[in-house]
């Protein structure tokens, strides 16, 4: 079974960030970049699957040059190899324009299942793989917390709300997102990271998958990003004294007059 994992490399989220001088996004320079912490368990789980299965697993990823450190980690796991968007036509795209660029990448590599992370840790949408399932035209599952190869299909456990699971079936090809604590990710041993560097990395022009420059990117994008600020400070809390009673008809009646939330 040959299975693709899509990982994005975010900003570790224990860095101090700065607003850009353009208002527009973070200072990137002398930002440390990680792997998206639900991306990792997607990894993991491809892993898995493929030792299952004998077979392999591709990382692909979209960003700048620096983005090959993630692949090499991909690579040092024991993915067999990446495949980088790192061409100028494919950087700073919202969901829609990444997911177009990624399913063309996916469409070229005979895949039988794609898995990501849930969402990302910096943007958030949460809604690339959900595209990029839709052009591929292959069935998808979100909040997925347990995965199981089944006779060609994949018994999949999705995480729903009152402390309750979905139990079902998928067909392959899919695209699974996953959520983080599915599984425990391994480390990458010594012989691992020095096999990762003999490892390819595929590097495709637009013109290579077949794509037009101007539905990529910046260019192809439907969202723009206008602002980017920290939230501002409030004025501080209000403490609410007396007995449960007395408190909770309090709480209610600012809810009520003063939030007009109730």
């Amino acid at each position: 079974m040959r299975v693709a994992v899509c990982i994005k490399q975010v900003p570790d989220t224990e860095a101090r960030l700065r607003v850009s001088k353009d208002g527009r996004w973070i200072e990137e320079e002398d930002l440390r970049y990680v792997v998206n912490e639900s991306d990792g368990y997607a990894l993991e789980e491809a892993l898995q699957i493929a030792e299952g299965s004998g077979g392999e697993v591709i990382v692909v990823s979209l960003g700048p040059q620096r983005v090959q450190e993630a692949l090499r980690k991909g690579l040092a796991l024991g993915a067999a190899r990446a495949v980088h968007l790192v061409d100028e036509a494919f950087q700073g795209g919202d969901a829609a324009a990444t997911a177009r660029a990624l399913a063309a990448v996916l469409q070229n590599e005979d895949v039988d299942l794609v898995l990501t992370g849930s969402q990302s840790d910096d943007a958030g949408w949460g809604s690339t793989a959900s595209m990029l399932a839709g052009h591929l035209g292959w069935p998808h599952a979100w909040l997925v917390m347990g995965v199981e190869m089944e006779d060609g299909t994949a018994k999949v456990t999705r995480e729903m709300e009152s402390g309750m699971n979905e139990v079902f079936r998928m067909s392959l090809p899919a695209v699974i997102e996953v959520q983080a604590g599915i599984n425990h990710p391994r480390y990458a041993s010594l012989k691992g990271i020095m096999k990762a560097k003999r490892k390819p990395i595929d590097t495709p022009t637009p013109a290579e998958l077949g794509l037009d420059p101007a539905q990529l990117g910046a260019a192809g994008s439907r969202i723009e990003i206008v602002d980017v600020a920290f939230p501002e400070s409030g004025e501080g809390a209000e403490m609410i004294e007396g007995d449960a009673s007395t408190v909770a008809q309090t709480l209610v009646d600012k809810l009520q007059n003063e939030a007009r939330v109730l």
